[in-house]
């Protein structure tokens, strides 16, 4: 089973470690970080991707509904806070759960299958749905049709991606968080925070570093698990 990868943007240690052990109790979940302030985790998830937020609203430097209205793909997210005059407000902005705290692990543990049955819908198949084995991705004014099959990585290059592929090189103006959202996860895989491969073109791997179609990519530490788990 799939876990949903989570992080925790609090300030209180004693509500981070609530969470934290509520979140190591449920074995869907995975716990990627946690994160005193919104600013922090604005950095992480540049370059990771994340399935579930838990998120404080009494956040330091950037509240938690301002930092929300920040992100323009965010994943699923579940408040969490001593205030319930923002319910409606958090509701507006599509979060799948409003906790109030002090809250029971048997009331996180309702808000958290929310999270799993919306999974679950998204990614049920579509009957009589086409399988695509390409994407357009914007390139140079223009969309650029890019088949699956002769992408080789993907590597940051700050504001851009450079795709490679085995018959050229494209530039495109997004994030690899971006992209790593929209690719088959089955066919890529990130193995560092600023690359990710194609993985029918690995043809060797140690623990520091990975070649794809001739070429050598780094090994990233905290992704070793991704091939070891292919």
């Amino acid at each position: 089973m799939s876990k949903l990868r989570c992080i925790i943007i609090e300030d209180e240690p004693l509500a981070v470690k609530v969470l934290a052990d509520y979140i190591a109790q449920v074995p869907f979940l995975e716990l990627q970080g946690t994160f005193k302030d919104a600013i922090l985790a604005t950095e992480y998830l540049r370059t990771h991707t994340v399935d579930l937020l838990f998120l404080d609203i009494h956040l330091p430097k950037l509240k938690g509904m301002a930092f929300l209205k920040t992100l323009t793909q965010p994943p699923a997210v579940i408040i969490t806070t001593a205030y319930h005059q923002y319910a409606v407000e958090g509701f507006d902005l599509n979060v799948t759960d409003y906790l109030l705290k002090p809250f029971e692990f048997e009331r996180f543990l309702i808000a958290v299958n929310k999270v799993k049955t919306e999974e679950k819908e998204v990614h049920k198949p579509q009957p009589n749905s086409e399988i695509k084995d390409y994407l357009f991705l914007n390139v140079q004014k223009k969309k650029v049709k890019i088949l699956f099959s002769e992408m080789v990585y993907i590597e940051s290059q700050r504001e851009y991606i450079k795709i490679v592929t085995t018959q050229r090189t494209y530039l495109s103006k997004m994030s690899t968080h971006e992209i790593e959202a929209i690719l088959p996860s089955n066919l890529f895989k990130r193995i560092h925070r600023s690359f990710i491969i194609s993985v029918n073109k690995i043809e060797s791997y140690t623990a520091e570093e990975v070649e794809v179609n001739g070429v050598s990519i780094p090994l990233g530490r905290g992704y070793r698990d991704v091939l070891e788990n292919l």
